[in-house]
Formats: structure tokens, sequence, C-alpha cells
């Protein structure tokens, strides 16, 4: 198969984002759409998408908020390409950096990522438990899918660093997960909201859309359930609605 023939074009957002992305290993979801939809920023605000893939969420949020200052963080070269060139395809300003969100300070700061320096991060870090879960032979999938008992950890602390006080993160994660992501959140962050996320109706939720505030003291706030389809397994209009960029999911108090 040709170079040409591993990529596809595909729609997001109703058509309002075109992005290009290969056609085998990790491909843009609605994980990443809701992201971009419970993500809170004003034009301005300097916003960092960390494992930014091919920019699906990162790019989402910045056709919704016109004007932010965006930096799609993303170890693998190719996928950076692609986030680079789906940047410019939609006509969205963007800066791509190749960097492990593992990283130390160092290696961000060199990357123009200095500590207190951002209002925003939002992310969608590999989540999938590597003692429960089979990797992909993929070797891209697999770093994108599978994470260590310390991925969240380290990816939280990063955000940690890198915002300014009372600057945001966003996150999604697995739902049977949440013991971990109010661990990683203990230290340094306050003012969460959670929101659950169900596939089905009837059913447990399958994840968590998770809002923290760095150096926020307000108390959590578990908010009320988002269904994704309703007792038919159909989606609800509500879920159409922030899937084609018509509607967000704010998750601020």
């Amino acid at each position: 198969m040709s170079e040409a023939a591993d990529i596809t074009e595909d729609a997001f957002l109703g058509g309002q984002l075109r992005l290009k992305q290969k056609r085998s290993g990790h491909r843009a979801g609605h994980d990443a759409i809701l992201l971009a939809a419970a993500t809170e920023a004003r034009p301005g605000d300097r916003v960092v998408d960390f494992g930014a893939g091919v920019g699906t969420a990162g790019l989402a949020l910045a056709r919704r908020v016109p004007g932010i200052a965006l930096s799609l963080v993303e170890i693998d070269p190719e996928l950076a390409e692609l986030a680079r060139g789906n940047a410019a395809a939609n006509a969205i300003a963007a800066e791509t950096i190749v960097l492990d969100v593992t990283a130390g300070a160092e290696a961000f700061a060199s990357n123009e990522l200095s500590p207190d320096s951002v209002d925003v991060v939002l992310m969608n870090p590999p989540f999938n438990d590597s003692a429960r879960h089979r990797g992909s032979p993929d070797q891209a999938r697999h770093i994108a899918h599978v994470a260590t008992e310390e991925t969240l950890h380290a990816w939280v602390h990063a955000a940690r660093r890198i915002l300014r006080s009372n600057g945001v993160l966003t996150l999604i994660w697995r739902a049977d997960g949440i013991a971990d992501v109010l661990a990683a959140l203990s230290r340094g962050f306050g003012s969460l909201s959670i929101l659950p996320v169900h596939g089905e109706a009837g059913r447990p939720a399958i994840r968590v859309l998770v809002r923290a505030v760095k150096g926020g003291r307000a108390p959590t706030r578990l908010l009320p359930g988002l269904m994704l389809n309703d007792e038919s397994n159909v989606p609800r209009n509500e879920v159409k609605a922030i899937l084609e960029g018509r509607a967000a999911l704010p998750l601020e108090p």
C-alpha cells in the first residue's frame, strides 16, 4: 500500500474540521471531540493539547474558540507532521511540538513550555491498563492506548508544572479508573468537576471527563451523567449537537 493510500481524510464537527490520519493504528473518535467540547478556553488563552495525535481535540477546540494560542504536543513524529498539516489545511494557527509528555522540565522549557506559562491544558492520555488489556501489535496504537502505572501521574505532573496559578486542566479517562484520576490530581489541583459518560442507557459509565484547577479550593462536583445513546441505542440529540460542533459541554461551575 502506498503512503498516500495509508492516509484517510475524515470529517469531524459536522464537516467543520477535516483531518488526515493514518488508516491503521490509533484513530480519532468521540473521546477527542468530547474532550474538546468540555474544555473551557477564551480567545487569547495559551492552550496546550498533550498527546495530540493528529490534532483532533486541540483543533476542535480552536474551531469553537477562535483566537487561542494553541500548541499540539505529540511524541510520534509522523502523527505530529499530520497534525501540522491538519492545522494548516483547516486554517487554524497552531504550533506542533514533538515531545514526550513525561520528559523533564528542561525539555519542556526548550520548547517554550516553561513553568507557569499556560492557561489551559487538555489531554486524552493512554488509559488502558496494561495488566488487563492486551496491547496492539501496532506500536503506535499500543503507545496511544496502553498506560503504565505512572502514565497518568506523569502527565498530570507535566500539566501542573506548565499551568499558571488557577490554570485549568481538562482530561478524559476510563470511568473505572476514577480513583487513579483523583489520586493524580490530589497534589496541586482542586475545584474538580467530574462528568460521567455512559455509552448506553442503564449501563455503567465508560468514561469520565474531569476539569481541575491548579490551586483550586472549591469542593469537588459530581455532575449528572452524559448518556451518549438512548434506550434504542441511537445517539441522543444533545450528543449529536456536541459531536457536530453545534454545542459545548461545559464543566465549569
